[in-house]
């Protein structure tokens, strides 16, 4: 009776421990600081995620949307930055033993970016006070314990509510965060 306990409790042991690293991804809510925003993260299966990120940003200026003066243009706007996500190396990362926590890994996407009335601008005139960016995105993203880092790159087609539109070749997205809460 004791061999056939301890066997059992050294089972159930060794199966807890190897449950430590999963391949779900996590449900996440977070603080980001490059474009200081909040976001939350939610997982669509099992190799993809939805993140809806909302904050204050600085932006350029799309070429059909804006009128621009010499110099440095740039305006600070309230965003909202819809992303689907779908990881396509989570398995590989987990044969070599590497974190996919925190939803770490690679990924093909689609974005789509809003951006709202400006309250400040530098040089720049827009004809519109809301647009739009949507396009494919390619990006990889880490955590280290509670730490995020993000990078992102595609192409985008913008467009406002007066009917201006255009195609930009790249759009680059550099965020560093810190996950408030993991579940």
């Amino acid at each position: 009776m004791k061999n056939y306990l301890f066997f059992s409790l050294l089972i159930i042991g060794l199966n807890c421990f190897g449950q430590n690293e999963t391949s779900e991804l996590q449900t996440i809510f977070r603080v980001n600081a490059l474009s200081p925003g909040i976001e939350l993260e939610l997982p669509l299966n099992q190799v993809s995620s939805l993140s809806i990120n909302s904050g204050i940003g600085i932006s350029g200026s799309y070429k059909n949307l804006s009128y621009t003066n010499s110099g440095i243009t740039y305006f600070i706007s309230p965003f909202m930055d819809l992303s689907y996500k779908k990881f396509y190396n989570i398995d590989k990362r987990l044969g070599k033993n590497k974190n996919i926590l925190g939803n770490s890994g690679n990924y093909w996407g689609i974005r789509l970016l809003s951006n709202f009335k400006e309250f400040k601008s530098e040089n720049i005139i827009r004809k519109d006070n809301i647009d739009f960016a949507f396009g494919p995105t390619w990006g990889i993203q880490r955590a280290f314990s509670n730490f995020h880092f993000l990078f992102d790159v595609g192409s985008v087609y913008y467009f406002d509510t007066k009917g201006n539109s255009g195609f930009f070749p790249i759009m680059i997205q550099l965020n560093i965060g810190y996950d408030l809460k993991k579940w």
